[in-house]
């Protein structure tokens, strides 16, 4: 964090995170937005969930994209953490699992500007495969 020198210099501080604070939570009509969410429980943040949340925050706020990034607690996907949980206006919430700020950057550029899905997707059935092929063979 930079050190403050002056008044000017406490007030843009306070002005950039407001933006972020509003960028992260504030909308009143969230399911118009594209929604991010952090899995921030212990296995996350350990894993570095921290950094991939503030670098959503800080580049989706620098590329002028409207979204809402939260923080969420853990998903149940702690063998890939950090996870992160994009849904896109009128579309079914898609799971990311091992997101690091690269990834992140992927996920803004394809799957948030283009649409495109990209590698590292958590399948929606994956508890039913896992308990199907648990027994043993």
């Amino acid at each position: 964090m930079k050190k403050v020198k002056s008044l000017d210099d406490l007030k843009r501080m306070k002005e950039g995170l407001q933006a972020n604070i509003a960028l992260r939570e504030k909308s009143e009509h969230p399911e118009a937005m594209t929604q991010i969410k952090v899995a921030m429980a212990t296995c996350g943040i350990a894993s570095g969930a921290k950094e991939v949340m503030d670098f959503f925050i800080t580049n989706l706020a620098k590329r002028n994209i409207d979204a809402i990034v939260t923080q969420t607690g853990c998903m149940g996907y702690c063998y890939a953490e950090p996870t992160v949980e994009v849904r896109l206006p009128g579309q079914d919430p898609v799971v990311y699992g091992d997101v690091d700020v690269k990834k992140a950057d992927e996920i803004i550029e394809k799957h948030i500007k283009e649409g495109e899905l990209v590698d590292g997707i958590i399948p929606v059935n994956y508890e039913t495969i896992d308990k199907k092929y648990s027994g043993g063979i």
